[in-house]
């Protein structure tokens, strides 16, 4: 009886002591075995794996990629400009063997690693460099982070910034140097537009000189432009052009009219004109008004004499 209870016992211990020396490592993970407190150099691969019961200890290390959230950090910029940067790091671990003796807590080490990697790029660059050169500055963060990792069989993927935060003052202060960034590139584009305007505008007076018609046909067209418009009245200069314009276009039987017109007019002005005689050669003048009525008067002077 007492035999059959001590054989029972063996056989539980056995079992439990079978049991207990089987371990499965998962596919994402590795194990170190430390056999009686020394770490074994083979690491175990995922899958079934026997442990000496009592003895070994298998210790199982993540090699995913660990996405971490880097804490906001403020510092100064090397121009002097209070910010607020945060970030993330992407890392793995490449040897399980070093992740587990190197460091006590590799997760814990990157962060504060990448904290006070991330305040030490802040001080060292711009606040320009912060805003628009970000890939530089991933680069050179990562580089900061994976140089103490490499000691600790990890390695670091990549390190993104993923925001800066501004004080309000200087948000306003870029804002307006946009506008008047803005402002100066619509001046100038304003002032060539201009400039190319004023120059097509001299060719075409140059164009307009050597053909007066064209300058009339551009008041024709500016005329029915306007009148498009609708407007209830339209007053338009008459040039002094236009008119001798339609002076030579006029035939050549009215202007002969015209010019016995303007001789008629002009034969008053000649009548009243005082005679002019030349001592030399004498010239006759036929009579005139004038002339008659100083005939008149001195007929009538003499009528007087004789009477008297």
């Amino acid at each position: 009886m007492i035999i059959n209870i001590v054989l029972g016992l063996i056989v539980l211990l056995a079992v439990w002591l079978a049991v207990s020396s089987i371990r499965i490592v998962n596919q994402v993970e590795r194990g170190v075995v430390f056999r009686l407190g020394k770490v074994q150099q083979e690491v175990r691969q995922p899958g079934f794996t026997l442990l000496i019961p009592v003895v070994d200890r298998m210790k199982k290390v993540n090699v995913q990629i660990v996405t971490m959230p880097v804490p906001t950090q403020e510092g100064i910029t090397r121009d002097n400009v209070s910010v607020q940067v945060d970030a993330v790091a992407y890392f793995r671990v490449e040897e399980p063997l070093r992740a587990a003796i190197a460091v006590q807590d590799y997760l814990f080490a990157i962060e504060q690693v990448a904290q006070t990697s991330l305040r030490s790029i802040i001080g060292k660059s711009d606040l320009d460099d912060l805003l628009s050169n970000r890939e530089e500055l991933n680069k050179g963060l990562a580089l900061m982070i994976d140089s103490p990792a490499l000691g600790w069989g990890i390695h670091i993927d990549r390190v993104e910034i993923k925001d800066v935060h501004l004080p309000e003052g200087m948000k306003r202060s870029i804002a307006r140097q946009a506008e008047a960034e803005r402002e100066r590139r619509a001046r100038v584009i304003t002032a060539d537009g201009e400039f190319q305007a004023s120059r097509k505008l001299a060719d075409a007076a140059a164009i307009m000189t050597e053909a007066p018609g064209a300058l009339q046909l551009r008041l024709l067209q500016t005329v029915v432009e306007v009148a498009a418009e609708k407007t209830s009245t339209l007053v338009m200069p008459l040039p002094v052009e236009l008119l001798r314009f339609f002076e030579r276009s006029a035939p050549s039987a009215p202007a002969a009219g015209a010019v016995g017109q303007a001789a008629s007019a002009s034969a008053p002005q000649a009548e009243e004109r005082p005679a002019v005689t030349d001592s030399a050669t004498p010239e006759l003048t036929p009579p005139g008004p004038s002339f008659e009525r100083a005939a008149a008067d001195s007929a009538a002077e003499n009528g007087a004499a004789r009477t008297a």
